[in-house]
């Protein structure tokens, strides 16, 4: 498991939307938002989403918890 990485392997359950980062302005549109598809590292809901993800992989492989 690459562990840099284990938070863009997580999935979110609320619909999230983020502003034009400058640079990427689409002019015709100013006004627009993005919807994210995937979690990103610094948001809340990335640990417990990912660690949510992990645990039902575990217990699908017949794994208990301790």
């Amino acid at each position: 498991m690459d562990v840099k990485s284990i938070f863009l392997n997580g999935y979110i359950e609320v619909k999230i939307y983020v502003y034009q980062p400058p640079g990427f302005i689409d002019f015709e549109h100013p006004n627009h938002v993005y919807k994210m598809k995937n979690p990103l590292n610094g948001l809340k809901q990335a640990p417990r989403s990912w660690y949510e993800r992990l645990s039902n992989f575990l217990i699908d492989l017949s794994f208990v918890r301790g």
